[in-house]
């Protein structure tokens, strides 16, 4: 059942969609974002048993200072799940992430990002199959250039679920460049490093398009293929037609807006 817990959350729509204007920024910034998509994906494995999710969000940014702070919430099974891995009832539906931090410019062309984010499942119960509480707590940071980034974020607490793995990293390096009739490209290879569990330890990757439509409504529309080195076996999810590797590669559809 362990080798399950890794398929969590965040984040995973693969449209990025980025508030460009030529003017100057006001003081403040509040915006919110929906998106639906085809298999909510978290560092490359299924949140959903390759089902459809739901997800909204708001963010608030403070320009002068680069201060900013947001939420994001999505639909989810792997909870569930976990526990039909061991024959136990377990509760969980819905990830709530919660976030701050710091962001702004170095100098000579690279950027930062520093913050804490918060992964919380209300009222979940994962701990009824033998493991931990599926909340868990990141603090990451981030050096950019141009298109490019690279961004490292570790655990302070268990993660998600798995015993003895505080302090687990993550590894991300990726860029999003714009190439033609607005068509963002979107690049990523991410390595999970789970500290007291090396089998569960793995690589992702993905590569998708995206592209914002003005003339409708600013509805984003993204497309992405997610895989990760994971084998047969080592991390499932059941499903109708026995278990499945949640890391098996597959496409991902996304519609979403910020507004």
């Amino acid at each position: 059942m362990k080798k399950l817990i890794l398929a969590t959350a965040i984040a995973a729509s693969f449209v990025s969609t980025v508030a460009r204007a030529e003017d100057a920024k006001p003081d403040n910034e509040l915006s919110f974002n929906a998106a639906v998509v085809s298999d909510y994906r978290y560092r490359g494995l299924t949140q959903t048993r390759f089902d459809p999710a739901l997800q909204v969000g708001a963010d608030y940014t403070h320009n002068p200072t680069g201060l900013y702070a947001g939420t994001w919430l999505s639909t989810i099974k792997w909870i569930k799940d976990a526990g039909a891995l061991t024959g136990t009832d377990t509760k969980g539906n819905v990830e709530w992430d919660i976030y701050g931090g710091k962001r702004g410019d170095i100098g000579g062309g690279f950027t930062y990002d520093v913050g804490g984010l918060y992964y919380y499942y209300p009222g979940n119960t994962l701990a009824n199959s033998g493991v931990k509480n599926a909340n868990t707590f990141e603090l990451y940071g981030q050096v950019g250039y141009g298109p490019a980034y690279f961004k490292y974020s570790q655990s302070l607490t268990n993660l998600f679920g798995n015993v003895n793995s505080k302090y687990s990293q993550y590894f991300d390096l990726g860029a999003n460049i714009d190439t033609f009739y607005g068509v963002v490209l979107g690049l990523h290879l991410g390595r999970q490093e789970v500290r007291g569990n090396s089998q569960l330890s793995y690589t992702d990757w993905k590569i998708g398009l995206s592209k914002t439509f003005d003339e409708a409504a600013g509805i984003t529309l993204g497309l992405a293929y997610v895989g990760t080195d994971l084998k047969d076996g080592v991390s499932t999810t059941p499903g109708s037609d026995g278990f499945k590797n949640v890391g098996k590669g597959g496409v991902v559809f996304s519609i979403s807006k910020t507004f």
